[in-house]
């Protein structure tokens, strides 16, 4: 088990060092964020001092080097815009990003796992086929559409929820979360549903797939001889054996919702860490946007690591078989 962990260490080690590079000269190549920071009537002499306030002046290498040093010491560079290191304005945006993606992953099981069970318990049923053909939906209509969809029939035209904001916000072990109160949670709905959309329609068709492998399984038909209940069946039997690989999935896919939430918080003005950067995008405000990219990164490489561990736990077969490779 160590050898598994230590490997999976180094691999991610490299996988964030491999990134930053690629991050900090993918943002470094796209515009020239002095000339929209000065006035445009300064001249050269202006340029070049703003230049060197903010360290461009440098050559990329250097700037690169820069970087790297103080990001080993948690200092990811100060927003041009804010005047302010852009990891602490990051970091004040999260808990709000955060609370949205786990709302999303929350919704996302309490609707697609139930639907996607009773569509493999059922599949010719009606019901059934009304729910792979919502799941399609779900696949295919843009996060952005529906989140303008949503604001106007239930903010706009029934006047149920709020269309956008956080609302009232209550400290929870020192963070600030909006779930809690009444006024916070009629905020949380819409996005969190928008954002759950696409992963609710993953976890459906993952369930449905699950089920029909595992309803033709020899315990299965002996449990059911056995005259168990059906609903002990399907909640200790089937549930049981069909989360592995959906809760694998969900795992992955938990970074998707923290790193895709930016069409959703834009919709509905979510004060979040995706709202922050398409305004760090607008203002090419280069320290946000790199801080963002890698923290992001780190998120995408702890979950997958963290995921790792717990499959090679659940299933010791994926650990052995990577020892002997």
């Amino acid at each position: 088990m160590s050898v598994f962990v230590i490997r999976r260490l180094m691999q991610s080690i490299v996988v964030v060092a491999a990134m930053s590079f690629i991050v900090f000269f993918g943002i470094h190549i796209i515009g020239d964020p002095v000339h929209m920071l000065i006035n445009p009537e300064a001249d050269q002499a202006d340029i070049e001092a703003a230049m060197r306030a903010l360290g461009l002046d440098r050559p990329a290498h250097e700037q690169y080097w820069f970087f790297l040093t103080n990001a080993l010491k948690g200092d990811l560079g100060k927003s041009f815009i804010f005047g302010e290191p852009a990891l602490t304005l990051i970091v004040q945006r999260m808990p709000a990003t955060l609370e949205l993606a786990f709302a999303a992953l929350f919704l996302s099981i309490l609707v697609g796992l139930p639907l996607g069970v009773y569509a493999g318990l059922k599949p010719e049923s009606t019901a059934s086929k009304a729910i792979m053909a919502g799941s399609i939906l779900g696949f295919s209509l843009p996060t952005f559409w529906v989140g303008l969809m949503l604001i106007m029939v239930f903010a706009v035209m029934l006047g149920w929820l709020p269309s956008t904001g956080r609302g009232d916000t209550v400290p929870l072990f020192g963070i600030p979360v909006s779930f809690l109160t009444w006024d916070g949670l009629t905020h949380l709905l819409m996005p969190a549903f928008n954002l759950a959309l696409f992963k609710m329609s993953l976890v459906t068709r993952l369930a449905r797939a699950g089920t029909r492998e595992v309803v033709h399984q020899d315990y299965i038909k002996f449990a059911r001889a056995k005259g168990l209940d059906p609903r002990r069946v399907v909640m200790v039997h089937v549930l049981k054996n069909i989360m592995i690989p959906v809760v694998t999935v969900l795992g992955l896919e938990f970074g998707g919702l923290i790193a895709f939430s930016v069409v959703t918080e834009t919709v509905f003005a979510w004060p979040g860490m995706g709202k922050l950067i398409i305004e760090a995008i607008q203002n090419l405000d280069r320290p946000i946007i790199v801080a963002y990219l890698m923290i992001t990164v780190l998120m995408f490489v702890v979950i997958n690591l963290v995921v790792d561990l717990l499959y090679s736990v659940l299933d010791p077969r994926v650990r052995l078989q990577d020892l002997k490779a």
